[in-house]
């Protein structure tokens, strides 16, 4: 399911102002763009940039896959904060990203210094950095769902024009995420990561070597053995065996 942009309304409910003439051609080359991409990263990637560039306020932008209604991956982010942020909302298990996601489509924190809604999180978000953030649904697929964050430099940067620009990436954006196929290459492009981030731990435990040199040893089994470099990873996080040609 994706947003419709027509439908477009802001957190108060009442019609946006209407869009200039070049905005609206900018989102219609972002939607044009993002349907012509068929790497799923691609897609993402285009998504964060459109963020940056377009919504009014956005210092930092990440796209957040949430899965089984609990777990949040940070897919792809403009830097470090939006990676720790996420990973806050999922150990806490609250944040204005999942219940975007679930519950309101968008939501606005204007201050984190006096957001109360979620005890959790809030104190420590603040604590990494964040001060204001608008999150809002990009697309609901069975027990996954993707969401757009964005963070402002200071309090109170995001406002009505914020979020109506917001929905209107969104929605365009979504349109990218209509075939079921990339969605279900998220979600394995996630399972590979995953997968792989467990052998780079086996091999910088075992032998004492940093995450780049762990991936350079995978890389090369891959490439040795002529086996995909998830495969290679699978059998080392399973039985800690490493493949050899």
């Amino acid at each position: 399911m994706v947003p419709d942009p027509s439908a477009v309304l802001s957190s108060s409910g009442t019609a946006p102002n209407p869009i200039s003439a070049e905005l609206a051609a900018q989102l219609g080359d972002l939607a044009r763009e993002l349907q012509q991409e068929e790497d799923v990263n691609s897609v993402l990637s285009g998504i964060v940039d459109a963020a940056l560039s377009l919504i009014p306020g956005t210092a930092h932008a990440s796209i957040s896959l949430i899965t089984g209604r609990k777990k949040i991956d940070s897919e792809v982010a403009s830097g470090e904060l939006p990676r720790l942020v996420d990973a806050l909302q999922n150990s806490s298990g609250q944040g204005p990203c999942l219940d975007a996601a679930y519950e309101h489509r968008l939501v606005r924190v204007p201050d984190l210094s006096s957001e109360e809604r979620w005890p959790n999180f809030s104190p420590g978000a603040l604590e990494l950095g964040a001060r204001s953030m608008l999150s809002i649904q990009l697309f609901v697929a069975g027990d996954r769902m993707g969401a757009l964050n964005l963070y402002g430099s200071g309090p109170n940067a995001f406002d009505a024009e914020s979020e109506q620009v917001g929905l209107l990436v969104a929605a365009h954006a979504a349109v990218a995420f209509a075939d079921t196929k990339k969605i279900s290459q998220l979600g394995e492009a996630l399972i590979a990561r995953q997968t792989i981030g467990q052998a780079e731990g086996i091999l910088m435990e075992r032998y004492k070597i940093t995450a780049e040199q762990a991936f350079i040893l995978l890389s090369r089994a891959s490439t040795r053995s002529n086996v995909k470099l998830r495969d290679i990873a699978e059998r080392l996080a399973s039985s800690g065996e490493m493949l050899t040609p």
